[in-house]
């Protein structure tokens, strides 16, 4: 991958150890820390536009979730799809964070990453300074609203779930396309113009990887399995998110489709969140990226 495009410049890169194999890691800026983290099926590429302003105010963390990008991707150890949970995921980032040297820090995550924060902050409350979530609502939740609409809209869901290796297989068959067509129909406007050549790069490169397919399958698993299991057991026990959190939406993305987004959150685990919808799709710091931006700049 040495041969792709470099889309933050001036930002150190780091590989850092953790039970899942080296993490993939840019850093940049001075000031209270804050990670990114992208979700499917990208990589920290996605905040190409947004990291650089972010950085002038913040010391920014850009983490490659395991199985993405340039971070490792472990086999699976069970069938309980425990490797890539987000509880596993979640422990990832606060091993890069004390690497580090930070114990505290802000944390933005879209999409698969902003279920990786979410699920951190449930699971070490005191860790977490502020949560930004980029268009999503809690899993457990999705697979409860999942009727026929909801289902057509996010066929993946079940798709990736199913047993390994048939949504490997067929993926690799074409990922090129299978890629492309995802972001696209992700869009506002159902088409690849709001990601800029380099990113597409980045995206087209690890998803060549028959064992980051497999890694993004598990991924999913992991989602129609024990992250719900986990959701549902802290609902259960009443748990929320104790640190101000920021719920950003796209007027046209995943999550709009019914009951705002913000009001899901209210009703389960962000019961004092805030938060507005921003026009465009699911990719909200590619296809509106001053919107995001600004959003992100006044709550960090």
């Amino acid at each position: 991958m040495s041969d792709l495009p470099d889309l933050f410049p001036g930002f150190d890169s780091h590989y850092i150890p953790t039970d899942a194999g080296k993490i993939f890691v840019r850093t940049a800026g001075k000031g209270e820390p804050l990670v990114l983290l992208h979700g499917f099926p990208q990589t920290m590429a996605c905040w190409h536009r947004v990291a650089p302003t972010l950085a002038r105010s913040h010391k920014v963390v850009l983490i490659d979730l395991r199985g993405y990008g340039w971070s490792s991707a472990p086999e699976p150890e069970d069938e309980a799809h425990t490797t890539y949970s987000k509880r596993a995921m979640a422990e990832d980032v606060l091993k890069v964070m004390e690497h580090l040297g930070h114990v505290r820090f802000a944390i933005a995550g879209h999409d698969r990453g902003a279920r990786v924060a979410y699920r951190l902050a449930l699971d070490h409350p005191g860790r977490v300074t502020r949560l930004a979530l980029l268009d999503i609502i809690p899993t457990a939740t999705m697979w409860e609203r999942m009727d026929a609409s909801r289902a057509m809209q996010v066929y993946h869901w079940t798709f990736l779930a199913q047993p390994r290796p048939v949504p490997e297989n067929l993926i690799r068959r074409s990922p090129t396309e299978w890629l492309e067509y995802t972001l696209a129909s992700w869009t506002a406007s159902k088409d690849l113009k709001a990601f800029a050549p380099g990113a597409l790069a980045h995206y087209r490169a690890f998803f060549q990887d028959p064992a980051r397919i497999s890694a993004c399958c598990e991924d999913y698993r992991a989602g129609a399995t024990i992250d719900a299991e986990h959701d549902e057991a802290d609902r259960r026990a009443g748990k929320t998110l104790i640190c101000p959190t920021l719920i950003l939406w796209g007027n046209a993305g995943i999550p709009a489709a019914g009951t705002q987004p913000i009001d899901i959150w209210r009703s389960t685990f962000a019961p004092d969140a805030t938060g507005l919808g921003i026009d465009g799709g699911h990719f909200l710091a590619e296809e509106n990226p001053a919107a995001t931006l600004e959003a992100l700049e006044e709550f960090f």
